[in-house]
């Protein structure tokens, strides 16, 4: 019987062979009619199952399996098909299994290596099967259904596949490991197909089959977003074809520009005053000014409504005391200048052996040199001694502070 199945195998690729410009045309048009120069080659073609008849008064096609072949080996982007009857391969595992364990208990041995045999052949073409219709769903993606000219039609075929990937992952499903380990046993070679090879298949087509299903959704969104503007679009078109006369208006000179044109960000970004941050210190004194001078003016208007009787007379002259604090804090910024050297606020405080307590003090200091004006505070350096607050960040707690010219 192996020799006879050889012999047909031979005979069967030697007419694909010899008659191959034939065949392709078949594949590439999808039917040919039995008249012609060439009646007696398509006669033996179909008497060799490799054209057949689906119905009478139709023309001949390729036999499933022969087209299965030549899409396989040009990788036709075309071939759509995807066998997704996991359950089927399932079911005939596991009755070669059975027939092969009947077989060895049996000690038939030459039934049982034909039975092994026919069970290690559908267990590997299960698995290339299956990976080839992981390979197909790739190349459906990578191209995004390339082959189909519309967005409609991209969609439909994204969901046959999502519908396809879908019925895969069911379908993997059915194949429970526990089984196949009790219908395999202790022997050897069934371990090796059932369990072993099976299992890491199925672990690495489970994996790739989900990465396919998010890019097949992150496409269909891709799909979906083109459509909805397409569709926008057309409906712009349909309206300047039933209203010749439109004019777009200026809509830069509207208050409130559509949403379909007010594309441009914000020239300026939202902002608010931040009142811990003393750079803004002469700013924000500015702005108090100016509210206290508004209330000021409303008082005196009030004043005015109520006609109230006033004369001028000359203001008498009055002298409003230096403070002494303030006039030794001059004093220390004198005795940097006389002498050119850092010198410490403290040391100068225990030095003169000032009335005033040593936090006032520095306080003073800091505000006098704060206090300068800006072409005679830019002859001086104040610098801060003390270190960060152990508990709370961000505050630095000052113990002296050393003055010099800059």
């Amino acid at each position: 019987m192996s020799s006879n199945l050889h012999q047909a195998g031979v005979t069967l690729l030697k007419q694909l062979g010899r008659h191959a410009e034939l065949v392709m045309d078949v594949y590439l048009s999808g039917s040919v009619s039995e008249g012609g120069d060439k009646a007696a080659v398509i006669e033996k073609l179909r008497k060799a199952d490799i054209l057949w008849r689906p119905e009478p008064e139709q023309e001949l096609r390729l036999k499933r399996s022969v087209r299965a072949l030549l899409e396989e080996a040009l990788s036709d982007e075309r071939n759509r098909q995807i066998d997704a009857n996991v359950g089927s391969s399932l079911a005939t595992i596991k009755t070669l299994a059975d027939h092969y364990k009947e077989a060895r208990h049996a000690v038939d041995y030459s039934a049982s290596e034909a039975y092994l045999s026919d069970l290690s052949e559908h267990v590997y073409s299960f698995a290339e099967g299956l990976r080839y219709s992981i390979r197909v769903l790739w190349s459906r993606i990578n191209n995004e259904f390339g082959y189909v000219g519309t967005i409609n039609a991209k969609i439909r075929e994204n969901e046959l596949a999502q519908s396809q990937v879908t019925e895969l992952l069911n379908g993997l499903e059915m194949f429970q490991f526990s089984e196949l380990g009790e219908i395999a046993g202790d022997i050897r070679e069934l371990r090796k197909l059932l369990v072993t090879t099976l299992q890491e298949t199925l672990s690495d087509c489970t994996q790739e089959l989900s990465v396919v299903q998010g890019r097949l959704l992150e496409l269909l969104g891709r799909f979906r977003q083109i459509q909805g503007r397409t569709r926008l679009l057309k409906g712009w078109l349909l309206y300047t074809d039933q209203h010749p006369d439109y004019r777009v208006a200026d809509h830069v000179g509207h208050k409130q520009l559509p949403r379909l044109f007010n594309r441009a960000d914000a020239l300026l970004a939202p902002a608010a005053v931040d009142v811990n941050n003393s750079g803004y210190e002469t700013e924000l004194l500015g702005l108090v000014a100016q509210i206290k001078a508004i209330t000021r003016v409303g008082r005196d208007s009030e004043v005015r409504e109520h006609d109230v009787a006033f004369s001028l007379v000359q203001a008498e002259d009055f002298d409003i005391p230096d403070n002494p604090l303030k006039l030794a804090v001059e004093e220390y910024f004198c005795a940097v200048i006389d002498s050119g050297l850092r010198q410490s606020a403290l040391e100068y405080h225990q030095d003169k052996q000032l009335n005033w307590d040593e936090e006032s003090w520095l306080y003073q200091v800091i505000c006098g040199c704060e206090g300068l004006p800006e072409e005679h505070r830019r002859y001086f350096e104040l610098e801060p001694i003390g270190e960060p607050d152990p508990v709370y960040t961000g505050n630095f707690i000052i113990r002296d502070v050393e003055l010099w010219l800059a």
